[in-house]
């Protein structure tokens, strides 16, 4: 059970949050607790949404989006992300069940992709603090500076979440994702 008030329908939540989860349950369906529990803060819900908009829009691929939220969900320790993450890197972004398990090591078989989640993973490590070889890694992996920034930009979107899920003690709606093996 959540640790703050979860509405239990779109009828449930405040109502500047209603267009909001309603588009949320046109996109996809259904209305994953996650946006349910970000409802009560309308602004949140909007700023989340529109963050995570945007990005869907930029240069980075569904597959590495994926990985790197699977990354940063490891790294967080957040089990409602992780179980979110698996189960749409595996549905949506149709990545392999060895690949999810690559992202959440830090890591990917793509050469590129593996360059964008060792970077998020640092960036998740050390709160940002990267070096210069850090970022140079990057550039040489082919990555343009606005694709960095987006980068930087899906780490704290999931920081974000994680740090709602965490806090709040999110009840997980997804398949429960097993922890890795050592």
């Amino acid at each position: 059970m959540s640790r703050i008030y979860t509405p239990a329908s779109i009828n449930d939540a405040p109502e500047a949050s209603k267009g909001s989860l309603e588009a949320v349950n046109n996109l996809l369906g259904s209305v994953p607790n996650l946006f349910r529990i970000v409802a009560n803060s309308p602004q949140t819900l909007e700023g989340y949404l529109g963050l995570n908009g945007a990005l869907v829009k930029g240069s980075l691929s569904a597959q590495t989006r994926e990985r790197i939220a699977l990354a940063v969900a490891e790294i967080n320790g957040c089990n409602y992300c992780l179980a979110a993450h698996n189960y749409l890197g595996a549905n949506l972004a149709k990545l392999s069940k060895a690949e999810i398990e690559a992202a959440r090591r830090g890591t990917s078989s793509d050469a590129k992709a593996a360059a964008a989640v060792d970077f998020a993973v640092k960036i998740t490590n050390n709160r940002g603090a990267v070096s210069e070889s850090d970022l140079q890694a990057a550039r040489n992996a082919g990555y343009s500076d606005a694709e960095i920034v987006e980068i930087i930009g899906n780490v704290a979107l999931n920081t974000l979440t994680n740090y709602i899920n965490e806090v709040l003690d999110t009840e997980i709606d997804f398949p429960i994702t097993d922890t890795l093996a050592a």
